[in-house]
């Protein structure tokens, strides 16, 4: 039995974690940079000033590329349903 079948299938899913945990998180902590940085130039130090932006810019984030994200996961499956027989034989 040959393991690269099966090292492709981690390495796609893996692929396939960091996109989607990308696409989620990256604007978030774009939001909170920029928030920090206008904390610090103007000395307000208020926790909900950081925390309620990045919450809306991540379920904003979410909202608008959830259906793309929903097309990648179901295509990563679907490939990896149909390929089982190559995979494990």
């Amino acid at each position: 039995m040959n393991a690269m079948p099966i090292m492709d299938v981690f390495r796609s899913a893996i692929w396939l974690a960091i996109i989607l945990t990308a696409v989620i998180t990256l604007p978030g902590l774009l939001v909170g940079l920029v928030i920090a940085v206008f904390q610090a130039a103007t000395q307000i130090n208020e926790q909900t000033l950081s925390f309620l932006p990045r919450l809306l810019i991540t379920l904003l984030a979410l909202a608008v590329t959830g259906p793309w994200l929903g097309k990648m996961i179901h295509e990563f499956t679907m490939n990896l349903l149909l390929n089982i027989p190559q995979i494990v034989g």
